[in-house]
């Protein structure tokens, strides 16, 4: 059930979840969680729990479908029935039919597929739990993933998202400011290239708003871009420094 708006999201500079404009939601992130997938991780941001799988490279059925030159990357976003408030029907639907091809697009930027012809890299991405930005989230979840999985990459995807809440620009939208403020605009980049992966925006700004929302963006990126590395270190230490 969809909470109503409620008359003032920003109080006395701050949120309702008690957070000052620019400040993150609490990140948690652990990879190789599960044992039956070649590359695993687990996510917690906010209110948002996400759970990766990664499967691959491996051989494609029906082979036809496969390509001479590189590998088919897959995503399939899905959220469980009990993830929001008002249970999910079960089964794909629009919105996540079109996560599922926006992630997609974002890592195909990043993992060398040409390495692995006439295969398939399945990444498999299950929102347990929902309250915002659950893009960004995935995208972050499905990179550390693959990363999990030994997959060659030019770089971790890192992601995040800036809005405009109360006319007031702000970092990291949670599930109620996602609804009724004003605008939101969901970033991923490569840190390591500097390239912008995804760029959409909903809603309504001035030029002067999105860049300084853009900046704010691409700023809380790479506070996740840390702690995904962080993720990786804890499991491989030095390791992961010399597989990039």
């Amino acid at each position: 059930m969809k909470l109503g708006k409620p008359e003032r999201m920003i109080i006395n500079g701050r949120r309702l979840d008690g957070r000052g404009l620019y400040e993150l939601r609490p990140i948690k992130m652990k990879v190789g969680v599960l044992k039956n997938a070649d590359g695993s991780s687990y996510l917690e941001w906010g209110g948002n729990k996400i759970l990766c799988a990664v499967h691959g490279p491996r051989e494609l059925h029906p082979k036809h479908l496969a390509r001479p030159d590189k590998a088919i990357l897959r995503c399939i976003y899905s959220m469980a029935t009990f993830s929001v408030k008002e249970r999910k029907k079960p089964g794909p639907d629009r919105r996540s039919i079109e996560l599922s091809k926006v992630i997609r697009e974002a890592l195909e930027n990043v993992v060398f597929l040409h390495l692995f012809p006439q295969t398939v890299i399945d990444v498999y991405i299950k929102v347990l739990q929902s309250d915002g930005g659950t893009r960004c989230a995935s995208i972050v979840a499905a990179s550390l993933a693959l990363a999990d999985a030994g997959i060659p990459m030019k770089d971790l995807v890192a992601a995040c998202a800036a809005g405009k809440v109360d006319g007031q620009i702000v970092l990291d939208l949670f599930e109620i400011e996602d609804n009724y403020g004003e605008a939101d605009l969901p970033v991923a980049i490569v840190p390591k290239t500097g390239e912008i992966v995804l760029l959409q925006m909903d809603g309504n700004m001035t030029r002067e708003e999105f860049e300084k929302a853009l900046e704010l963006a691409i700023s809380g990126a790479l506070k996740v871009y840390e702690l995904q590395k962080k993720a990786l270190y804890e499991k491989y230490g030095a390791s992961y420094e010399t597989k990039r």
